[in-house]
C-alpha cells in the first residue's frame, strides 16, 4: 500500500494534537486539520485506544462540531491513556506511530550538525530526545545528493532520525500538518533545525528488549558495592589516566570491583574505526556512554578517562544514568601545563600543524560548569586526586540523598 493510499490527505483528514491532560477522559489542545464531531469515535496515537466524543467546548462556548482555530477541550466517554502531544484522529485514518524514521533537514544552528549528538525534537506539542543516526547526504542546487559527515549553517540534507520515545505524525508529503518538526539544542534550548518526515523507519519486528531474571540490584548486592560511573574529563595530558589508574588501584584495595576504560585503549577495539573529527567524537563518546550502561548493569564501578570534549555528549552520557550513578570528574589543567608534559607529543604536532582536530587548538574542549568533583592538578597530586573521589564516594554511601 502505498503512503497516500494509507493515509488521507490533510484537507479530509483529522489530527487533534494533546496540549494539556485535564482528566483521564477530557483533554485540551489544537485542532491540527480536519474536524472533530460529538458522537464520533477517535483513536489516540500512539496507543491505538479508541473513545467517543462526548462533548467539546472553546473559549468557554459548547460546540457540536469544531475545527481548527482556538484552544479546544475535548471531552470523552471513557478514560484514556493520554499524554502531552499524542495524536487523536478518526480509528480508519489513523497516523504512523514510530520512534525512527527519513527526515529532510534545513540545518540553523551556529554549530554543525553532528550524528549521534542529542538534541530536542518538537512535532506539535510533543518533546521527545532525539538524534541523527545517519547523516545520508547534503542537498545541493536542484536536490544534488552530496555525501557529507555534517551540516553546516542553511544547509540542508537527508537524514535518519532515532527518537527515544514514539511520536505520532504522517509524511509530509500526506499531510504537512503533522509531518513537520523542529530540533533544539539539548542544552540553551535554541532552535536549530527545521524538518520534513519522509517516511517512517521501521524496526526488524522479531527485536524485542528481553527482560532477565538477575537485575543490577542483585548483581550489585554479590559484589557488595554500589555501581557508580564515574567519568573523568579533561585535556590531554591534564593526568586523567594517572588519576584512573590510582582510582582503579585504590578501589581494588578495598576488595571492591573497577573497571576502567581508557580512551586510547577503547580505540585499539571498541572505537578503532573513529577518528578525530568532531562527528567522530561524538559517536566516540556515545559508545563509550553505552559500555558504561552495560558494565554498570553488571554491578561494576565504572571509570572512564576521556577528553569528552563536548558538553552535549557529557550530559548525554548521564541522561543514560539514574541519578547519582554518574559522577563527572572536571580534571583541571592548564593548557600550558598539558602542553609542558606532552607525553605523547601530540600538542607539539598540533603546534607544527602535523595533526589537526587536537582538542585546545583546532577543536573546542567545553569544560563542565557544574562538576560533581573539581579537581584542580596544581593544587593536587595524582594520589591526592583519587582520595578526593574516594570521599565523594564514601559521603554518598553515607548520605545517598
Amino acid at each position: 500500500m502505498t503512503a497516500d493510499a494509507a493515509h488521507p490527505n490533510q484537507a479530509a483528514c483529522t489530527r487533534f494534537s494533546i496540549a494539556r491532560v485535564v482528566t483521564n477522559n477530557c483533554v485540551e489542545g489544537d485542532l491540527l486539520c480536519g474536524s472533530l464531531v460529538v458522537g464520533a469515535e477517535v483513536s489516540l496515537v500512539p496507543g491505538g485506544r479508541q473513545a467517543r466524543i462526548t462533548a467539546l467546548q472553546a473559549a468557554g462556548a459548547t460546540l457540536s462540531r469544531a475545527e481548527p482555530g482556538s484552544l479546544l477541550r475535548v471531552t470523552f466517554s471513557t478514560e484514556l491513556p493520554a499524554s502531552v502531544g499524542a495524536l487523536l484522529a478518526p480509528a480508519q485514518q489513523r497516523p504512523i506511530a514510530a520512534d525512527q524514521f527519513q527526515a529532510e533537514l534545513h540545518w540553523l544552528g551556529i554549530l554543525p550538525l553532528l550524528p549521534g549528538r542529542n538534541y530536542v525534537l518538537q512535532a506539535a506539542h510533543r518533546r521527545v530526545i532525539a538524534h541523527i543516526s545517519k547523516l545520508k547526504c547534503r542537498l545541493g542546487i536542484e536536490s544534488e545528493q552530496i555525501a557529507a559527515t555534517h551540516l553546516l549553517q542553511t544547509e540542508s540534507g537527508l537524514c535518519n532520525l532515532a527518537l527515544r520515545q514514539e511520536i505520532a505524525f504522517d509524511p509530509y508529503t500526506v499531510n504537512p500538518a503533522t509531518g513537520v518538526f523542529t530540533l533544539h539544542d539539548s542544552t540553551s534550548g535554541e532552535r536549530v533545525a527545521t524538518g520534513k518526515i519522509l517516511h517512517a523507519l521501521r524496526r526488524a519486528s522479531n527485536v524485542h528488549w528481553q527482560a532477565t531474571a538477575v537485575d543490577k540490584a542483585r548483581r550489585a548486592a554479590i559484589k557488595q558495592q554500589t555501581p557508580r560511573v564515574i567519568w573523568l574529563t579533561g585535556l590531554s595530558a591534564s593526568g586523567k589516566s594517572t588519576i584512573a589508574n590510582r582510582l582503579e588501584q585504590k578501589l581494588v584495595s578495598r576488595s571492591l570491583h573497577p573497571y576502567l576504560l581508557d580512551g586510547d585503549n577503547v580505540r585499539h577495539g571498541l572505537n578503532r574505526d573513529l577518528g578525530f573529527t568532531d562527528a567522530d567524537r561524538v559517536e566516540n563518546i556515545r559508545r563509550v556512554a553505552e559500555t558504561a550502561k552495560l558494565m554498570l548493569d553488571a554491578g561494576l564501578i565504572v571509570i572512564t578517562s576521556f577528553i569528552s570534549p563536548f558538553k552535549a555528549e557529557r550530559e548525554m552520557a548521564r541522561a543514560l544514568f539514574e541519578p547519582g550513578e554518574f559522577i563527572e570528574v572536571y580534571v583541571d589543567t592548564h593548557l600550558d601545563v598539558c602542553e609542558q608534559r606532552d607525553p605523547k607529543g601530540l600538542y607539539k604536532k598540533a603546534r607544527a600543524g602535523e595533526i589537526s582536530n587536537f582538542t585546545g587548538f583546532d577543536s573546542p574542549y567545553e569544560a563542565p560548569e557544574a562538576p560533581d568533583i573539581h579537581l584542580d592538578t596544581s593544587q593536587l597530586s595524582a594520589d591526592q586526586a583519587a582520595d578526593r573521589i574516594l570521599a565523594y564516594l564514601d559521603d554518598l554511601a553515607r548520605d545517598p540523598a
